[in-house]
């Protein structure tokens, strides 16, 4: 009796498998015409005037994110004035 059950669940788990197998895929899309000697040109045409216009675009520089952060100069020492302070014995505050 259990020959039979597990004869049963193995059929009952293959049948699925078994009709997918025999399903045909349908055809895909029919493949494009061939190209005429003037679409071939076209096509020629376009590209060159692409890369043309390509070549026209100025070169950037690499760009430099810190550029404004930091200076191309040695930083300068600051200075103490030449003017020196006194104290009076009366503060004008």
């Amino acid at each position: 009796m259990r020959t039979i059950y597990a004869v049963l669940a193995f059929c009952i788990l293959i049948a699925p498998a078994l009709g997918q197998s025999q399903n045909k895929a349908p055809p895909g899309p029919p493949p494009p015409p061939a190209k005429s000697q003037k679409e071939i040109q076209a096509e020629k045409t376009a590209q060159d005037a692409y890369e043309n216009s390509l070549r026209n675009i100025p070169d950037k520089p690499p760009a430099d994110p810190w550029g404004t952060a930091r200076s191309l100069d040695a930083p300068k020492v600051a200075t103490k004035s030449g003017a020196k302070r006194t104290k009076t014995g009366s503060d004008p505050n």
